[in-house]
């Protein structure tokens, strides 16, 4: 003879879903019973007043604000061409290091005394150290490079 296909394990899992199918219905009927005593119909509504607070109690009418769609601003504003801050890529600075040999420098910014690494590969002109230079910034694996270096006259 053939073994049923329903196990044990099978037969546990049945059961227990029919349970709690069988206690929801149970709370269900509970509740309606209890909302036909206290006489309550429906779900109760909550509020949210002028301060992102809930309450049970509708707003006032009068303390409406109107808002014009017009108003509501959803991306960045526009700027203005006098607002545009005009930048010029070319900046002034002196060399404070470099070494030839290996192919790389330091160039100190004159306008806020920062400190660039710039390499042979960005340079124009043959610099040394305390050469006055004009150069171009460039976001390098390490930070701001300068590049484009030539000497100034």
């Amino acid at each position: 003879m053939a073994k049923s296909q329903q196990t044990f394990n099978k037969n546990e899992k049945e059961k227990k879903r029919l349970k709690k199918r069988e206690d929801k219905r149970k709370k269900m009927e509970a509740r309606k019973a209890e909302a036909k005593e206290s006489g309550k119909k429906g779900i109760e509504f909550a509020y949210m007043d002028a301060y992102g607070n809930f309450t049970d109690t509708p707003p006032d009418p009068a303390q409406k604000i109107i808002v014009n769609a017009e108003d509501i601003h959803v991306s960045v504003p526009k700027t203005l061409e006098s607002e545009r801050e005009v930048f010029d890529p070319v900046r002034n600075g002196t060399v404070s290091f470099f070494d030839s040999s290996k192919g790389f420098g330091f160039i100190i910014d004159a306008a806020d005394q920062e400190k660039y690494f710039t390499h042979v590969s960005g340079i124009i002109d043959e610099i040394a150290e305390n050469d006055k230079v004009t150069f171009e910034l460039e976001k390098g694996m390490k930070g701001m490079n300068a590049v484009k270096v030539t000497l100034t006259k």
